[in-house]
């Protein structure tokens, strides 16, 4: 608790993480976040603009070949954060790389993920891969929330240790439709284009 009051007080202190709830609001409905990733600080950013009572519920993940690698990322990652790890990197190809998120979401939390897979230079996200896709095919309850994070790829971009600071925006969009039949492609594009929507 102590961990994740520290985090929240150093991210407003450093980006503000101002959240602006545009076509949504907060609500204990059970959500996976999807967002444009850009910067180290885009999880606390995003984790932190959420109200209290819903951050309780709400696991970030996190590449565990970053994250899990020295104590002190893990002690965010865990004790900060409670996040779930992903390896981004499988070692036995029968292994469900979503295995963790599908446990979480089946214990009834809500999830933060960058479809992206990677932190891009860009304001705007790149090609989604296609877990997003496969989780929302296996919980179909479970609502799907754009979001865009905004001036964060200025405030502490790939390749530097340091944020610089600067008022940053999280941008949280209308829950996205599902359709049926839908194909992978054509999810993944239209859930890409509701993050830059938010732009």
């Amino acid at each position: 608790m102590l961990i994740s009051a520290l985090l929240i007080g150093i991210t407003r202190a450093l980006v503000g993480a101002a959240p602006r709830w545009q076509g949504s609001a907060p609500s204990p409905a059970q959500r996976i976040y999807f967002a444009n990733h850009s910067s180290h600080i885009d999880t606390l950013a995003l984790w932190s603009a959420l109200p209290r009572e819903l951050r309780r519920h709400t696991r970030p993940v996190a590449a565990a070949d970053y994250w899990n690698t020295d104590a002190v990322r893990r002690c965010i990652a865990v004790r900060g954060l409670n996040a779930v790890f992903i390896e981004r990197q499988r070692s036995e190809a029968t292994k469900d790389p979503l295995a963790p998120l599908t446990e979480a979401l089946a214990a009834g939390d809500s999830l933060i993920i960058f479809p992206e897979g990677t932190r891009n230079l860009q304001p705007l996200p790149g090609p989604f891969k296609a877990g997003l896709f496969h989780l929302a095919e296996r919980f179909p309850e479970v609502e799907l929330v754009p979001v865009y994070l905004e001036n964060l790829h200025r405030c502490m971009p790939k390749g530097t240790f340091f944020p610089v600071p600067l008022i940053c925006t999280v941008r949280f969009g209308a829950p996205l439709a599902r359709i049926a039949g839908e194909d992978k492609a054509d999810f993944l594009e239209r859930a890409r284009q509701a993050v830059i929507d938010l732009a």
